[in-house]
């Protein structure tokens, strides 16, 4: 964890996976507000269409986990968001690869839709299906890069409301705090997705650190190839140690298909 700092009250760069992600909610807000202004009816439904709505998902629109965050019907909320993006995401530019801030982002969002899906395909199925809400916008992804925050330079103090330093971990707690009473509310659906969205971020900062996902799956792949290696040596000693009980010979072999004799009982740690 980075040691305890004071960040002024200031933009970073505009640049790299910040200025991507700033880039495509942008295209994508004022076309909404284009076909809003035009009334292009079939436009705007289908923009209707791409905010994550999770009876819409279970009937078929598949596509809304991926597109949802890009609706901005707000010109004040879309504003917060971007801003909020550009100051939390610059930030962590600043520490860690491109690569790993998109990556963070766009687990945060995904991370947002499976828990909003996930809750209303429980809720449903034990009778009690929460409030139906669109779910649309940024937040998941702005939680996420908050929560990064916290875990990794949770000393590191931000300037608040121009007066008070608080520091990125408290100020990750707050947020998580509130999201969590508004999950009793009417719009507790999109409070348990923002939750998600968080928890999704720190999976993926626990798991992937700086190196990124792509080092998370080839471990993953180097593991279950090492399975199907001990698989296939246990299976081939289990076969010859029928053929060899047939030409009246005992052979051992340990629980990981490595022979056991008297010769090489004491030499095990060769083929640890």
């Amino acid at each position: 964890m980075a040691g305890s700092r004071t960040i002024q009250l200031g933009l970073p760069d505009f640049t790299g996976a910040t200025r991507r992600i700033i880039l495509w909610n942008l295209v994508a807000f004022f076309v909404y507000l284009l076909a809003t202004s035009a009334r292009l009816g079939g436009l705007v439904t289908l923009f209707d269409h791409l905010s994550l709505r999770p009876e819409m998902f279970l009937a078929g629109h598949i596509w809304q986990p991926f597109t949802y965050s890009l609706i901005h019907p707000s010109v004040m909320g879309t504003f917060f968001e971007l801003i909020s993006i550009w100051f939390l995401c610059g930030f962590l530019e600043g520490l860690h690869r491109d690569r790993w801030v998109m990556s963070l982002y766009f687990i945060s969002v995904l991370g947002s839709a499976a828990t909003a899906i996930l809750l209303y395909g429980i809720g449903s199925a034990a009778g009690y299906p929460p409030p139906l809400v669109p779910i649309y916008g940024c937040m998941g992804g702005i939680f996420g890069a908050l929560v990064a925050i916290g875990v990794l330079h949770g000393d590191t103090q931000f300037l608040v409301l121009f007066v008070f330093n608080v520091k990125a971990k408290y100020i990750a707690i707050i947020y998580a705090l509130l999201a969590f009473a508004s999950t009793f509310g009417e719009y507790r659906l999109y409070a348990f997705a923002e939750l998600g969205g968080g928890l999704a971020a720190l999976l993926y900062v626990r798991l992937a650190r700086q190196r990124g996902p792509g080092f998370i799956l080839s471990e993953r792949l180097y593991g279950l190839r090492n399975m199907y290696y001990r698989w296939k040596r246990k299976r081939a000693a289990s076969k010859f140690q029928v053929y060899m009980k047939k030409q009246g010979r005992t052979v051992r072999f340990d629980g990981q298909g490595r022979p056991l004799d008297d010769d090489s009982h004491d030499d095990r740690k060769r083929w640890n």
